[in-house]
């Protein structure tokens, strides 16, 4: 597998992105999951960088996070990647990574476009976080699967859906002209 230096550089930024979305963060109360515009990025990064880079971004963010780099709310470590939000955080590169790799397939015009690269962002940028995460948060916390699908699912599927619309669209617009390829240097003979 062959990296291209802009790959690497926007893989980076894209790191970057969820690391200052994680700083936009409201708590709930009766949970320890907060409401962050993280997973937004984790689409972005999908839908923009393609699976290899989408992926190397948000593996770079679990690989610095578990080696102590203070990334996720300003706190760093193993303890933060298996505290209660950790299995939502280890999904991030295999959600960024199936977007990458599906979104390309679907032709964003039209509205059966935007609907189809809608229904992918939430069920591969949100939906398929909550099959991690919330099994693990009731793990974690020792809450039933009912009480942790209360506190780590059910409050977020309103946001996830305006996120999942929002990524949509700046991937629509984004794509038009800045196409993957040309933003990770792929297929770019050096000159």
């Amino acid at each position: 597998m062959k990296l291209t230096l802009r790959g690497i550089v926007f893989s980076a930024l894209f790191a970057a992105l969820v690391v200052l979305f994680g700083f936009i963060s409201i708590p709930l109360g009766f949970t320890p999951v907060p409401i962050t515009l993280q997973t937004l990025a984790v689409m972005l990064a999908g839908g923009l960088l393609g699976a290899r880079y989408g992926f190397f971004s948000m593996a770079l963010i679990v690989v610095l996070t578990a080696i102590g780099f203070p990334l996720l709310h300003g706190t760093g470590g193993l303890s933060v990647l298996l505290g209660p939000t950790g299995g939502y955080v280890f999904m991030w590169p295999i959600s960024a990574l199936l977007i990458g790799w599906l979104l390309p397939r679907i032709r964003i015009r039209g509205v059966w476009g935007y609907a189809a690269s809608f229904l992918l962002l939430v069920l591969f940028g949100s939906l398929l976080l909550y099959v991690s995460g919330v099994p693990w948060l009731a793990y974690v916390t020792g809450m039933s699967f009912s009480k942790a699908m209360v506190a780590g699912c059910y409050p977020y599927l309103i946001g996830d859906a305006i996120k999942a619309a929002a990524a949509t669209l700046i991937i629509a617009s984004v794509r038009q002209v800045f196409p993957p390829e040309r933003l990770t240097g792929e297929g770019i003979p050096l000159e």
